[in-house]
């Protein structure tokens, strides 16, 4: 049945690339507020299209609702290709039975898999590097004169794009069956904040325990593959706490001529406090940030050397020379890849004091605000990370001032065991898809929702992206290559089949 299905999606690929590219024109910029309707059209084209591919569709307001029904939030968008799912989901949030007991045994009528994705995206500033507008997709070539094709917009790969490669493979099994999936157990969930921080979404999965818990196992299609040719299963991501600090001095801009010498100054303060985050090792500061970070196994170390992953290219593609690789900052005794995939960071992510425009303005500036995230491995708590950071800062106190912390934002990291029956399913699926053994790798990058989840509900996640690290995800001119999308969604559909052949026992 699935060559049909395969058939059926590649017939059905450049009206499938258009509907890509409808929805990529709109821009669903979830962390800025003159952009919530275009977030809510977002969300509202999914759910048509899963109601297209025959799924029972439900869009949950998150956040504060409103007299109007609408939420704070922006909605999630919900489907099931079981009736009976969407039922009992629909029962469980009308009389507030989403609990469901810590012990709660698994269904056993065949597998259920939860697909995970975002239908939002990141702001496109700034706008006058793109080379072409960010929500009018273009196709183009790949490689001037080369072959292949690249849509190039805002989300292109993260996340509608990959997301769209799931979406297409259901629509192609409706065509083909005639019933959602061809029979197979997906509970689908999107969500619109995952570009600002994914605000509401703890408290939905708490409220939408019972239906969680109903599913065996996620997938989740935001991450990327090795190179072109060297498919991959992510088996690792690393969790993150996301904060902002600012240093008050003064009530009032000051001249730095009558008050330089006299009165502290929040900016060069602020510099001289965050600069000590690093000791001479590359190694962070905060006391005990290290103490529940999970040692590198000899045997993963030994296996990513073995990768065919060159430093000073990767560099290369960002403008960078060799040398790089070897910045005062970076943490002794670990290569490239460790250090992305296997230790923690911290990240001044953004630094603003005092006058920055044109022309000159002489203050000692009231306050200054940097944006500091962290990046973390297992076991390190993203809680205990962030109250760490706000009490080295507090004892660090500059003399006349004060500070003001703000958590934006956090997730855990998530590792999924590697012999996991729904890794070995998605690495067979994608096998077949490409002609390739997918490589067991990690990524340096935070999907929140998969610890979560792991915490919540029990599900452990399994990542197959087919991205790739020259996609320029969340930087002007995105793009997704046409024949990364073309292999993940043949992958999908591989997966449903996977999945159809695990319930009839084979």
């Amino acid at each position: 049945m699935h060559e049909r299905v395969l058939e059926h999606l590649d017939r059905d690929e450049p009206r499938a690339i258009e509907r890509l590219l409808e929805w990529l024109r709109i821009p669903s910029v979830s962390t800025q507020a003159e952009h919530r309707e275009d977030c809510r059209r977002a969300a509202q084209w999914a759910a048509r299209h899963l109601e297209s591919s025959g799924l029972a569709v439900r869009l949950r307001e998150t956040g504060a609702v409103g007299p109007d029904g609408r939420g704070s939030g922006h909605p999630i968008v919900l489907g099931f290709t079981h009736e009976a799912d969407a039922r009992a989901a629909d029962a469980e949030w009308a009389d507030g039975r989403a609990r469901a007991r810590p012990d709660a045994a698994r269904q056993s009528e065949g597998p259920h898999l939860l697909f995970y994705g975002h239908y939002d995206v990141q702001p496109a500033d700034p706008l006058e590097l793109w080379d072409s507008p960010p929500f009018e997709p273009v196709i183009r070539a790949a490689v001037a004169g080369g072959p292949g094709e690249r849509i190039v917009a805002r989300g292109a790969v993260d996340d509608k794009g990959q997301v769209m490669m799931f979406l297409e493979a259901l629509r192609s099994w409706r065509a083909v069956t005639g019933t959602p999936a061809g029979g197979a157990r997906f509970t689908v969930l999107l969500e619109g904040e995952e570009e600002s921080g994914s605000v509401n979404l703890d408290a939905f999965c708490r409220t939408a325990e019972a239906m969680l818990r109903r599913c065996d196992a996620c997938v989740i299609s935001d991450t990327g593959m090795l190179a072109r040719t060297r498919p991959a299963i992510t088996y690792g991501v690393r969790g993150l706490a996301y904060t902002e600090v600012t240093l008050h001095g003064a009530n009032q801009d000051l001249h730095s001529g009558l008050w330089g010498g006299r009165a502290p100054n929040p900016a060069s303060e602020l510099c001289k406090v965050l600069a000590r985050l690093w000791d001479e090792r590359g190694r962070v500061t905060l006391p005990g940030f290290y103490d529940a970070v999970r040692p590198l196994a000899p045997e993963e170390r030994a296996a990513w050397a073995r990768l065919p992953f060159d430093p000073a290219e990767a560099l290369a593609k960002i403008g960078l020379p060799p040398e790089a690789d070897r910045w005062g900052g970076q943490e002794e005794g670990y290569t490239a890849l460790e250090r992305e995939w296997a230790r923690p960071t911290a990240e001044i992510n953004g630094i603003v004091g005092g006058y920055t425009g044109h022309g000159a303005k002489t203050i000692i500036p009231a306050r200054a605000s940097a944006k500091v995230s962290f990046r973390l491995v297992a076991d390190q708590d993203p809680g205990a990370v962030t109250e760490a950071f706000f009490a080295w800062c507090r004892s660090r106190t500059p003399p006349g001032c004060r500070w003001e912390f703000v958590s934006h934002s956090g997730g855990p990291p998530a590792t999924v065991r590697t012999d996991s029956e729904y890794l070995r399913a998605a690495a067979r699926a994608i096998k077949r898809a490409t002609g390739k053994e997918p490589e067991l790798i990690r990524s340096g990058g935070s999907i929140p929702v998969a610890g979560m989840l792991k915490a919540l509900a029990g599900l452990e996640t399994v990542f197959m992206g087919f991205g790739l690290d020259d996609d320029r995800v969340h930087s002007p001119n995105e793009k997704f290559e046409l024949e990364c999308y073309r292999m993940g969604a043949r992958a999908h559909v591989l997966l449903v089949a996977e999945m159809l052949g695990a319930g009839r026992g084979g």
